[in-house]
């Protein structure tokens, strides 16, 4: 029986947080594992629904993503954030709840993301026009020691997401593509 777990992607708004997120949900699934991707955007829209961008309101809204991903990792379900996640302290806390955490800090520098953002959100905040914009005008705490670093700047996505089955198949998380057992799966 394969244990539950949750895969944590935290860095700033147009990194490649729900690309990742997306990608190996989907690989996993092919693997047989048990998977929900909690988008960060999506929560707010379902779960947050009526919280603002202040601090606090920052901080339950990753608090209650924390909680439904420890729900569903107890449950055997690979639970998958993709969330900015902007401070340091609260994510230390998430993980302090979780008995398989594994943080994935997708990095990638300001420039880039003004160049990637279709939205123009970046340049919007860049000029003022959006307050508390995390990464501008609002800080984002990279993390300090997470189980791995992915500069989305320096490979793409599918690079990105054989570095990553690679290790949590080295951490034993995952069933290897080759390695699928029926018995495993139960």
């Amino acid at each position: 029986m394969v244990k539950g777990f949750t895969l944590w992607f935290t860095g700033l708004s147009g990194a490649g947080k729900s690309t990742l997120a997306n990608l190996v949900a989907e690989e996993l699934r092919g693997r047989g594992h048990r998977v929900e991707v909690l988008d960060g955007d999506e929560v707010r829209t379902n779960l947050s629904k009526g919280l603002g961008f202040s601090k606090e309101d920052r901080d339950t809204n990753i608090r209650r993503i924390g909680y439904v991903c420890k729900l569903l990792a107890r449950n055997g379900v690979i639970a998958i954030s993709a969330a900015i996640s902007p401070y340091r302290e609260i994510r230390e806390e998430v993980r302090a709840q979780h008995d398989n955490f594994f943080e994935v800090y997708v990095k990638c520098p300001l420039e880039k993301l003004v160049e990637r953002d279709v939205k123009g959100l970046y340049y919007r905040a860049l000029k003022g026009e959006i307050d508390r914009f995390t990464g501008v005008s609002d800080p984002y705490e990279e993390p300090f020691s997470p189980e791995l670093v992915i500069e989305s700047h320096r490979e793409s996505p599918e690079q990105s997401l054989r570095r990553l089955l690679e290790i949590l198949q080295q951490a034993g998380l995952i069933f290897s593509a080759s390695s699928l057992d029926a018995a495993d799966i139960d």
